[in-house]
């Protein structure tokens, strides 16, 4: 399949092109990217300077010069929505790594987003692309909207409890660390290393962007903050729900998540709470669970690799998927350790 990836100079973007070389079905054969337009894609991003020694990088509306069979997405919130609509009309699958086509509602997008969506029509037209989730709904999907990183970690850890109404829906807590990539390659003052290092910040508080995502994900309402630390990459959410039976047993919730998941390849569930790195590398997706019977409160953990599971790898997943593949092809299964 030929591949065009539209952003391919960000951390995700260029993400999707390493995935594209261990996929067998995946060609690369444009990526762009406005300001390293011209630009050999081993320069920008030396890690891939082997296998992509005099390709170069294109100005964005370059896509539109090819014939691709599919296109990544990993530009920024409402650069998405000029691209989309042409390349749906020229029958190209669409993966959107962006925020633009998450959300069902265009209210919802401008109210949290601050501006009007585009191409609203299309909303109804996209399919989430957490696999764990929604596998049937891709079957075929030719417009794909990646869900962010947050709230794909979120949703594992809390989807098995809400959907089984064993934690009520108002009143859930989500605390989440996140390595700097998450925030992009842009320059910004709390990226400085001076700052950063040894440090920890909370952001984004109250009105994170994320947090209408996960909402219509789950159905449910949550407080979110999510904090930076001072690691390139890995994601950790610790997660709080009121539980309904008081019954309920860190055993018992342990198999909730272990029946749910027994089908699902990049879902590993541990008796011990996971860690920030366990997932660093793969497109893997740790989960671990508490039922504290004191004060009624299930804890719900998840870690991922923001950038793979979080991002490019959930990308590929989706539409290995969509285009009835083995959802595995071309992903990681391992992490990096130490």
């Amino acid at each position: 399949m030929r591949v065009g990836v539209i952003g391919a100079t960000g951390y995700a973007g260029s993400e999707v092109m390493r995935l594209c070389t261990s996929h067998q079905d995946l060609e690369l054969v444009v990526a762009t990217g406005e300001t390293n337009a011209g630009k050999r894609i081993g320069d920008h991003v030396p890690a891939l300077a082997a296998v992509f020694p005099d390709q170069r990088f294109t100005r964005s509306d370059a896509v539109f010069d090819h014939d691709l069979d599919v296109a990544f997405v990993a530009l920024p919130h409402g650069q998405s929505q000029r691209f989309v609509p042409t390349l749906l009309a020229r029958h190209v699958v669409v993966v959107d790594l962006g925020a633009d086509f998450r959300l069902k509602n265009s209210a919802d997008y401008e109210q949290w987003y601050g501006e009007a969506h585009s191409a609203p029509a299309l909303l109804a037209d996209a399919v989430y692309g957490l696999v764990e989730r929604h596998r049937k709904d891709l079957v075929g999907a030719t417009l794909i909207a990646v869900p962010g990183c947050y709230p794909t970690a979120t949703a594992i850890a809390l989807g098995p409890f809400l959907d089984r109404d064993l934690i009520e829906r108002k009143g859930i807590v989500v605390n989440a660390l996140s390595g700097t990539s998450g925030a992009g390659r842009a320059l910004a003052d709390r990226l400085h290393f001076s700052r950063l290092s040894g440090n920890a910040e909370a952001y984004g508080l109250v009105a994170h962007r994320h947090t209408p995502e996960m909402q219509q994900e789950l159905d449910a309402q949550l407080l979110f903050t999510p904090h930076l630390v001072a690691t390139s990459r890995g994601m950790l959410v610790t997660a709080y729900g009121r539980m309904t039976d008081p019954a309920m047993t860190t055993e018992s919730a342990l198999a909730v998540l272990r029946e749910t998941y027994a089908g699902d390849p990049f879902v590993v569930v541990t008796d011990e709470p996971p860690t920030l790195k366990d997932p660093v590398g793969s497109n893997l997706c740790f989960v671990s669970v508490r039922a504290d019977a004191r004060t009624g409160w299930l804890v719900v953990m998840s870690s991922i690799d923001n950038l793979l599971k979080g991002a490019a790898g959930q990308a590929v997943q989706a539409w290995n998927v969509a285009t009835g593949r083995d959802e595995t092809l071309g992903l990681p299964l391992t992490g990096l350790t130490p």
